[in-house]
């Protein structure tokens, strides 16, 4: 069953024709959960990190692969930007309009004003699929990452490569 949460991301996908496969589970709170479950989803399965400058100024979404683990300093040397952490759930809701555990690509189509800069590692760009929760932690869906470039572009979005 579509989450409300789901139906803005399905309706834009579809309208930019980019096909995606959904696959329902239980609801996963963390990367580290869902790895049962995204087993036999044939993407590259990722941890989505929403951050924040130090004074709050500046937001970034970070998506890295499942398995890895991000140096905050590291990550903060190559966005140009000072210490980063993670935003609150408040900042999270209003930029992205998702909760903790929710944390998504798909969330961008809230962010009318482009104010959360995207960087991905540029490892799962090698990967022909990628994966995200549809903006509700009960679902996810699978795509080509040529067209997640895609979403991301008409989105506003330009996501930026880095290496973690």
């Amino acid at each position: 069953m579509i989450a409300p949460h789901e139906l803005p991301v399905i309706a834009s996908l579809e309208a930019l024709g980019i096909s995606f496969d959904r696959f329902e589970h239980p609801p996963l709170a963390s990367a580290a959960d869902a790895e049962p479950y995204w087993r036999s989803i044939d993407a590259a399965h990722t941890k989505n990190l929403f951050l924040r400058n130090r004074t709050g100024s500046r937001h970034y979404l970070v998506i890295i692969g499942l398995l890895k683990r991000a140096d905050l300093r590291a990550v903060a040397d190559q966005i140009g930007d000072g210490r980063l952490s993670f935003g609150s759930p408040d900042r999270l809701m209003a930029l992205l309009g998702v909760t903790p555990g929710s944390v998504s690509p798909f969330g961008l189509i809230h962010d009318r004003a482009c104010e959360v800069g995207v960087y991905v590692d540029r490892d799962l760009k090698t990967d022909g699929r990628i994966a995200f929760h549809p903006n509700i932690n009960t679902a996810t869906i699978a795509l080509a990452f040529a067209d997640f470039e895609r979403f991301l572009a008409n989105s506003g979005h330009k996501a930026q490569l880095i290496r973690v």
